[in-house]
């Protein structure tokens, strides 16, 4: 217990003493390299571009959540939305759903493929809930068989 304390404290004076120096120093120089906009065109003097920008190369880049156009989430346990517990209205199952957040909506889909729009949740929520992405796949189709639908 004192341990997490005191490991609380040291972080808080390490953010307090940067504060103080981002206060005494309100404009950082950029290195004279960073300044010219050749050094920042990827390709410029004969650099490949994963060594202008400083990043992977595009085909080692995962994409981030704005650009994939639907994402695919599994949960098993039964999904509680403001105290409620939510069936499925062709079949009643109320377990084993997959969700598909397609442009801020979120779409239910039952073991059975019913589909229904969940209005009281959003890209947010599934933000919130979801783990770190491990699959892309190119239909939908083919995301639903990865996930056993």
């Amino acid at each position: 217990m004192f341990g997490h304390n005191r490991a609380i404290r040291e972080l808080r004076q390490i953010q307090q003493a940067r504060m103080e120096f981002l206060g005494t120093h309100p404009e950082l120089p950029l290195p004279p390299a960073l300044t010219t906009t050749s050094a920042l065109t990827p390709g410029a003097a004969g650099c490949p571009a994963s060594v202008a920008d400083g990043f992977l190369p595009p085909e080692l880049r995962v994409p981030s959540r704005d650009e994939i156009a639907r994402m695919m989430i599994r949960y098993h346990r039964p999904l509680v939305v403001d105290g409620e517990v939510l069936t499925c209205p062709q079949c009643g199952a109320y377990r084993d759903w997959v969700l598909v957040s397609i442009r801020g909506q979120v779409w239910l889909r039952c073991r059975a493929g019913h589909e229904t729009l969940e209005p009281r949740l959003n890209a947010a929520w599934c933000n919130r809930n979801s783990g770190p992405m491990d699959q892309w796949h190119p239909t939908l189709e083919d995301g639903l068989k990865h996930l056993g639908h």
